[in-house]
């Protein structure tokens, strides 16, 4: 199973629609609140350069917002 970490804020309808898609497909995945994590928050801006969120971890590949395609290319899902 690949390490995933989502990082998302309560608000934020893409990263409910990410995490519903990762469930979806049986894929566990930490879920990260940068709204109460700053120090995460900080860190994946860095690594992202994106200030924005849903940003997802997949066994060290960065992918920006719900890009379907690209997640189920990391994920090896066939959708």
């Amino acid at each position: 199973m690949p390490a995933i970490k989502v990082y998302s804020t309560p608000t934020c309808s893409y990263c409910y629609t990410l995490k519903a898609f990762l469930d979806e497909h049986g894929f566990q995945y930490e879920d990260i609140n940068v709204s109460e994590d700053q120090r995460a928050g900080e860190e994946i801006v860095q690594r992202s350069g994106q200030t924005g969120v849903p940003v997802i971890d997949i066994d060290g590949e960065i992918v920006i917002g719900f890009d379907r395609e690209r997640i189920c290319e990391l994920l090896n899902i066939k959708d």
